[in-house]
């Protein structure tokens, strides 16, 4: 050899010109890389597992999850149709009673009334009925006309119709009648 040729380290290993995995040196080496590959694929074959069972739950849940909600929009006034019933109930009862006196009628119309404002009341359902000379609240009233008054300017003078909230939010804003701006 010449001096100016490069020399392998003494302690390098052949080349290898195939490039096989573990064909460089003597069968232990392989042996090792071979269990160590058989443990990677084990370990790929559980985490692969896991995934698609995670993934399997996770669309499960979400189908459930799905379920509830179709479920609970189909059956949400449930709850207050059963609390309608018995108003119902009275005003057949009233009807039935084509020989009862306007004093009995009255009586009955009173007690459907409470029965029908229990209702509301169990479902959150709550009345907007502002007092005369109340601020006008543009968010739960609805102006029908302006009135000149001896009031505050833009203060409630009457309400024409009731309004309802639900759960904070306005059903129906309350009717009335404003004062004028002097």
């Amino acid at each position: 050899m010449s001096q100016n040729e490069p020399q392998a380290p003494a302690d390098s290993e052949p080349s290898n010109p195939n490039g096989a995995i573990g064909s460089t040196s003597s069968d232990g080496n392989s042996a090792n890389v071979a269990s160590k590959l058989a443990e990677l694929e084990a370990k790929h074959a559980e985490v692969a597992d896991a995934y698609l069972r995670a993934k399997a739950e996770a669309e499960n849940t979400r189908r459930r999850a799905e379920d509830e909600i179709a479920k609970a929009r189909k059956f949400a006034v449930e709850g207050f149709a059963e609390s309608l019933l018995p108003v119902k109930d009275s005003l057949e009862a009233a009807i039935a009673l084509p020989s009862a006196t306007p004093e009995q009628l009255l009586e009955g119309v009173h007690a459907t009334l409470r029965q029908l404002s229990s209702a509301l009341e169990r479902n959150r359902v709550i009345e907007i009925n502002p007092a005369a000379g109340a601020k006008f609240d543009p968010h739960q009233h609805q102006a029908i006309s302006v009135v000149p008054a001896d009031q505050e300017a833009n203060t409630v003078v009457a309400v024409l119709q009731k309004g309802y909230l639900i759960s904070d939010r306005v059903l129906r804003p309350a009717l009335v009648t404003v004062t004028a701006p002097k």
